[in-house]
């Protein structure tokens, strides 16, 4: 699929990010290490960086992790905001972040979790864009009322936080805003990408397919639960963050259960206290998750994955990968 092949809102987008392909490589925690996020936009697409990843799992300073992508590609590359006020001091570090990000000349931004003015303002300053991860429409307009450029549409079959509509009903329900639209979740091959582009998306991120990628820095043990993972392997967890999240449904998780305890659901359904329930859960999820992604014993198997497994049965580079998507 050469760029005069994309319909014209794939076109628009490519256009606009100065990049090959409408393509991005979602952001992950754990798994977005520099190397991985170089390669997608080393090949064509435009990975994104989630700044816990590349600092806490990958032990990077911030400022010079972005210098390592820059070292491995001349191609633009994103950064993830996650802004909910959780706590001050954590907004402190994301806005600390997200200086040096644009210090070092990073022109994408996907917020998350919160309302992306205050990042907007900085942002178009100087030029940039930002995108906003949204699972439904009163989401999206907060996001477009509060500076958005565009959207990140989360499906139901997302890794991670999924949201609860199927691509072509979130597409839909979507459509009215009137700005470019991203599909998230499923993607995992080529009819999958040209079925989204076709539909009307502006372009596909894809999270779960580059986890089982020679540059990602996952255990070979996560990698290969991806390949031999079907669709009805993945399984919504309240246990990670309060919130459901896609996991594979491994050993670990079917003694844990998917359903978060009648304590942690009271403390979430209040507006003073849901906050620090979050913490605590994202306290022990971070290190957890940590843990799980690397270990290549296999013996803490707590991995994150969207239903795109259905269609991944090999591990492949970036270049690769994308290769394979854009193909007629």
């Amino acid at each position: 699929m050469t760029g005069q092949q994309l319909p014209p809102a794939a076109q628009a987008f490519t256009r606009t990010l100065g990049i090959r392909y409408p393509i991005i490589g979602g952001p992950m925690y754990p798994c977005s290490n520099p190397e991985l996020v170089a390669a997608v936009s080393a090949a064509g697409g435009l990975g994104v960086m989630q700044p816990i990843s590349l600092t806490y799992v990958h032990g990077h300073d911030f400022r010079e992790g972005i210098r390592l992508m820059r070292h491995l590609t001349d191609r633009p590359i994103g950064m993830n905001a996650l802004i909910e006020k959780s706590s001050k001091k954590y907004l402190q570090r994301m806005s600390e972040w997200i200086d040096i990000a644009l210090e070092e000349d990073i022109r994408f931004f996907v917020t998350s979790l919160g309302k992306p003015d205050w990042v907007a303002q900085r942002v178009h300053a100087v030029g940039g864009l930002v995108y906003h991860d949204v699972t439904e429409l009163k989401w999206a307009k907060i996001g477009i009322d509060n500076g958005a450029d565009g959207l990140i549409c989360v499906n139901n079959r997302a890794g991670g936080h999924a949201g609860p509509s199927n691509a072509r009903q979130l597409y839909d329900e979507l459509k009215m805003l009137e700005v470019p639209l991203v599909c998230a979740g499923g993607i995992g091959d080529a009819p999958g990408f040209r079925e989204a582009i076709d539909s009307g998306y502006a372009a596909c991120q894809l999270g779960t397919r580059f986890i089982a990628s020679r540059e990602c820095r996952a255990s070979g043990v996560y990698k290969q639960a991806i390949l031999d993972s079907r669709e009805s392997d993945i399984v919504l967890s309240e246990r990670i963050t309060g919130i459901p999240v896609s996991v594979i449904n491994t050993d670990f998780i079917k003694r844990t259960g998917l359903k978060s305890g009648w304590f942690a659901r009271w403390m979430l359904s209040g507006n003073k206290t849901k906050h620090w329930m979050r913490t605590i859960y994202a306290l022990k999820s971070i290190w957890q998750l940590k843990k799980a992604s690397l270990d290549e014993s296999g013996n803490r198997d707590y991995w994150q994955a969207g239903k795109s497994v259905a269609a991944i049965d090999s591990i492949e580079t970036c270049d690769t990968i994308i290769r394979n998507l854009i193909k007629n």
